[in-house]
């Protein structure tokens, strides 16, 4: 994995997780609580999901185990 791929799944993984507060923020206007949750949820555990294989990615990197390189 290079820097720039790096780079863009962590955008990624933050909008996703504005998308799941605006998820959640649009649909309480018109449903319940507990139907909100749910509607969020997959794109709440996608972020969750790519934030913690970034944060292993980038601990590897930092103990020379897999590096991730500058191009």
């Amino acid at each position: 994995m290079n820097r720039d791929r790096f780079v863009q799944l962590s955008f990624l993984a933050f909008g996703l997780i504005l998308v799941s507060f605006v998820v959640m923020g649009t649909s309480r206007i018109f449903l319940p609580y507990g139907v909100a949750r749910l509607l969020a949820a997959p794109t709440f555990f996608a972020a969750f999901g790519l934030v913690v294989y970034l944060f292993v990615r980038a601990a590897l990197s930092f103990f020379g185990v897999v590096p991730i390189e500058e191009t």
